[in-house]
């Protein structure tokens, strides 16, 4: 239930976005990856996802990487995008019918762990609803669903908090401090440093497609000697020296 990032080179056309990465994150960890707009996350969590292939070095989950396994390793990841993806010729029934087929989970299981989050999330009576019908938080609740009910050990979350009211803000969050308490591992990039601050038990920070800087709040107010410093603060300090 780890993510073992090893030399990690990634990018389009043979064009490195990123460079030499190195990072391990473990089990029950929550980590945050903070960077300005271009600095590579994108990249990193694509790459980590299997969507675009390194050009250099290996990304392990659980010690499995995607050219050894590839159904093992598509199968620990709960991915929730930025940008919510759903078929708009399925219902929200038919989508948790889908995760169900993809994750191979009997259907029972996956409608018996998704009523809870149904019912927190305002969603218990519009399982046949399209998504034309739902609002940006709405299909954002959805994506999450689709995520949290499977038997993931791993969790790729990308700026998680656009579009959710305060409410499903904080069921969210409880939903990931769940999973980490259970041993799974927790990647997420936000621009809500409050949020982060909340959440997260260390943080990567990314600049020019390379991880500067990791560590817990006050490892990382020492590295930028930046005492007593908050993450906003820190995260001022990155926008400066880049």
């Amino acid at each position: 239930m780890s993510i073992e990032i090893n030399n990690l080179s990634s990018g389009y056309r043979r064009i490195p976005v990123i460079k030499h990465i190195n990072a391990q994150l473990d089990p029950g960890e929550v980590v945050s990856l903070i960077g300005l707009n271009g600095a590579g996350k994108s990249t990193l969590l694509k790459t980590i996802l299997g969507l675009i292939q390194p050009l250099e070095g290996e990304v392990l989950l659980n010690g499995i990487s995607l050219l050894d396994d590839q159904m093992s390793y598509a199968g620990s990841i709960g991915y929730i995008p930025e940008t919510p993806i759903l078929y708009e010729e399925l219902t929200l029934r038919e989508h948790l019918e889908m995760v169900a087929l993809g994750y191979q989970l009997p259907l029972g299981l996956i409608m018996e762990r998704a009523q809870p989050m149904l019912e927190k999330f305002r969603l218990a009576d519009k399982l046949d609803w399209f998504p034309t019908h739902f609002s940006k938080g709405m299909k954002q609740k959805v994506m999450i669903i689709c995520a949290f009910v499977t038997d993931a050990t791993i969790f790729i979350i990308d700026e998680p908090f656009l579009g959710l009211d305060p409410v499903g803000i904080q069921d969210l969050m409880n939903l990931m401090r769940q999973r980490a308490k259970a041993g799974a591992t927790i990647l997420f990039t936000t621009h809500v440093l409050s949020m982060a601050d909340q959440l997260a038990d260390r943080y990567l920070l990314m600049r020019s497609g390379e991880i500067v800087a990791d560590g817990n709040l006050t490892q990382l107010q020492e590295q930028f000697k930046l005492p007593g410093a908050t993450m906003d603060e820190i995260y001022l300090k990155l926008a400066e020296v880049n």
